[in-house]
């Protein structure tokens, strides 16, 4: 006999209580064009065996990242993480359900996440980091909505090359907020004139760096505008491998950085979880969104962690809080702090140059394919280059041949027109028989 909760009586009652004529009317919110119109083509009953079976076999028709040569990034990347992580996040005292609220069962909890903030305000060159956020594009959102509140204005400027999936996770947030966003459009070439969309209603700017297209940028003019405008910079890091080369954003002038964090201890697994990094200026922090472990001393004087600068109503009743993500990626949070701790500084800075130097050849071996155009002259570990024709169409080419050769940007940006460019990453995981299978299929396409 099927399991059903709740009779239709039931249910009709609960929707009168809330003011809901039909359950479709609790999905306002969700556009009509996101909306499944049909179940999905997958038999209503089966046994766990048949289930198992019809599960491998529609698994099986995915290109695992490390069967082939895979050059994909845009915001996830595939980097190598160590045994010892794997092994330590799955130790049982690790696996907790939820951030703790009692400091004196949870000394150990506190102390990683004590530390993950220090790792992320060093990276960053801030002051100050929290306890970590869903990920990289949740992170920016809550950055934009931090900043009208510490600016007391409602008007957010994104840079064109942000990437498109962080643009629109801030325009969803800001929609509902009734906030104004200015949006630029991407610029391929990197040549993004930000300054003059700087003025004193503005609240903040938004910049990526490397930014979409692997682009590198200074942002200390970007800065000193902002400020002089009064508003903040919040710089956006996609690839955190990246901060072990380039100079951190806190030493440009940034006030905020927010960053994906999925790079260090976290596998793609298929888009997550991940876990989104958010440092700030300490003049900031009460502002700031999300959990803050601290160090402090009990009464014995004895050296210990507790959450800290806001109380427990500020995270469960939402009238008060400063942020609707209410809880932190605790478990991809640790997996980023042991695979960090693991590297120690001279460990991510050799990875970082593992990773730029695997890039740099990369992009001259495909510079030299008849009819490719490499559009960068900075990138760290990505960069984007100009097909002949529609990348989307040659990029499921590449995959027939085994390469799985990067991210066609109209995949991210539909409504671009940009169908003949390809951003393609190169870590510390690809080999110099990669590049060369890149090149050669790549050749063998366009011929």
């Amino acid at each position: 006999m099927r399991y059903l909760p709740l009779t239709e009586e039931e249910r009709t009652e609960m929707l009168a209580r809330i003011g809901a004529g039909q359950i479709d009317d609790l999905f306002a919110d969700v556009p009509a064009d996101k909306r499944a119109r049909a179940l999905p083509d997958l038999p209503r009953r089966k046994s766990e065996i048949e289930v198992e079976r019809t599960l491998s076999r529609m698994a099986d028709r995915n290109t695992a990242a490390g069967a082939v040569p895979f050059f994909v990034g845009c915001g996830a990347y595939r980097h190598h993480v160590p045994a010892t992580v794997d092994h330590l996040i799955q130790r049982s005292e690790f696996l907790t359900s939820y951030t703790p609220y009692q400091p004196e069962i949870a000394q150990g909890t506190l102390q990683y996440l004590f530390e993950f903030q220090t790792q992320v305000a060093m990276l960053t060159g801030m002051e100050v980091a929290n306890a970590s956020m869903y990920d990289g594009s949740t992170a920016a959102a809550e950055a934009v909505l931090m900043a009208h509140r510490v600016t007391k204005r409602r008007k957010a400027v994104l840079a064109g090359n942000l990437h498109p999936h962080y643009r629109d996770t801030i325009a969803t947030v800001s929609a509902l907020a009734e906030d104004e966003i200015v949006t630029c459009a991407p610029q391929p070439a990197g040549r993004e004139d930000l300054l003059g969309l700087i003025d004193d209603t503005a609240s903040c700017i938004v910049v990526q760096t490397p930014d979409v297209f692997g682009h590198l940028h200074d942002l200390r003019s970007i800065a000193e505008k902002a400020h002089a405008a009064g508003a903040l910079l919040i710089a956006v890091v996609t690839e955190t491998v990246s901060l072990g080369q380039v100079r951190p954003p806190g030493e440009m002038g940034a006030d905020i950085v927010v960053a994906e964090g999925q790079s260090l201890g976290n596998a793609l697994s298929f888009g997550g979880p991940y876990v989104g990094l958010f440092a700030t200026r300490q003049k900031y922090v009460r502002q700031m969104p999300g959990r803050l472990a601290g160090e402090t001393v009990d009464a014995e004087g004895r050296r210990g962690y507790v959450l800290t600068l806001s109380a427990r109503e500020q995270h469960i009743r939402r009238e008060k809080a400063t942020s609707n993500i209410c809880t932190n990626s605790g478990l991809c949070a640790l997996a980023f702090t042991i695979h960090l701790t693991l590297l120690g500084e001279a460990g991510l800075q050799r990875l970082a140059r593992i990773n730029h130097a695997n890039a740099v050849a990369l992009a001259d071996r495909l510079g030299q394919v008849p009819g490719v155009t490499v559009l960068n002259e900075t990138f760290f570990n990505e960069f984007t280059i100009r097909v002949p024709g529609d990348a989307s169409r040659l990029i499921e080419k590449l995959a027939q041949k085994g390469v799985l050769g990067g991210v066609p940007f109209t995949r991210l940006d539909p409504g671009s027109g940009l169908s003949d460019l390809i951003t393609v990453a190169a870590t510390e995981l690809n080999t110099e028989s990669d590049r060369h299978a890149y090149a050669a299929a790549l050749t063998e396409v366009l011929s």
